[in-house]
């Protein structure tokens, strides 16, 4: 496949019911546990990849700044791993557009790694099918492997670089709601990378719950495929909360769930005190998702209107190349 001189791809953001929390190779980015997600239908990032002017360094910028320090390290060493394996030595402009907050717990680096996995491999000339760019994502952030793909998809753990990668999981017309409260949207204090070290590494209760969440995986994907709300709602809160408990239990703690958190959460639980079916989920940050069905979301965005801002999404679509824009 020959390189195209620009390429710009758009991803969105996936929201994992079995969670994905801990590495067991950092470097190929190899998970202790199987995961599986929903990708929404919100929540985007749009990223466009240009060779055309030949430049002594990559230039990346997001939503028009220019980015630094770590992030940029992270970008870069992707596009030299594109590189290595394209055999190309060209640099890169790159340009990304965000419309989920950046490291707030909202998955922006599910939906960031796999537009710039689609438009870099695009770029330098890479042919990837699905399975191939799943795999590529993975190495810039895990949960990207798995925005790869639209609906449900179902990220394995294996045990190398080759078996390490998501697929689309069928789920037979079963479109359940979520409902995002945003609680605080700012920057979090302990990113999710040093989060995931210091608990594999320091808490007592993290081996546990990889023996739990493999048995969550395998209920979870029975669950989605029958198309059962209420079974997924059970296993998707019962993880994630799980999963809390792991950063609550490392040396020294590492608390995202905030006061506006559990009201959030006690909130979804007065709503099935009522009889709604939702059911809540966290990613590593204080923000709050919500699994209910199409027609419970407007009652329950309105539920947890009074502790942040609601967005209500639904089933979302694969990573795809479009126009440049």
């Amino acid at each position: 496949m020959a390189a195209d001189l620009a390429a710009t791809a758009v991803a969105h953001a996936n929201i994992a019911l079995v969670k994905y929390w801990g590495k067991r190779d950092a470097e190929l980015v190899l998970p202790w546990t199987g995961s599986l997600s929903m990708t929404l239908d919100v929540f985007s990032t749009t990223t466009t990849v240009d060779l055309s002017s030949p430049a002594d360094e990559d230039l990346v910028t997001l939503d028009d700044v220019a980015v630094t320090g770590e992030p940029r390290r992270r970008v870069v060493a992707f596009l030299d791993l594109v590189r290595e394996r394209a055999g190309r030595t060209g640099k890169a402009v790159v340009r990304s557009r965000n419309t989920v907050p950046t490291g707030a717990g909202l998955a922006s680096s599910s939906s960031g790694f796999a537009a710039l996995a689609l438009a870099a491999s695009t770029a330098y000339g890479l042919d990837l099918d699905a399975t191939a760019l799943s795999r590529l994502a993975r190495r810039g952030s895990g949960s990207a492997s798995r925005s790869v793909f639209g609906g449900f998809a179902l990220w394995h753990a294996g045990h190398d670089d080759a078996s390490s990668h998501a697929e689309p999981l069928p789920s037979t017309g079963f479109a359940p709601a979520m409902v995002i409260a945003m609680v605080d949207t700012g920057h979090k204090t302990v990113s999710s990378r040093e989060a995931m070290r210091r608990t594999v590494e320091t808490s007592p209760l993290y081996r546990p719950w990889v023996d739990s969440a493999a048995a969550d995986l395998e209920e979870m994907r029975a669950a989605v495929s029958r198309g059962d709300l209420e079974a997924v709602g059970e296993i998707a809160e019962r993880n994630a909360l799980g999963m809390h408990a792991t950063m609550l239990a490392a040396r020294p703690a590492v608390r995202y769930l905030s006061p506006a958190t559990v009201a959030v959460l006690d909130a979804v639980l007065e709503l099935r005190r009522a009889g709604v079916a939702a059911y809540a989920t966290m990613d590593a940050g204080p923000n709050v998702k919500i699994l209910c069905a199409p027609a419970d979301a407007e009652r329950v965005a309105e539920a947890v209107a009074p502790h942040g801002t609601t967005v209500v999404a639904g089933i979302g679509p694969a990573a795809r190349l479009v126009a440049d824009r």
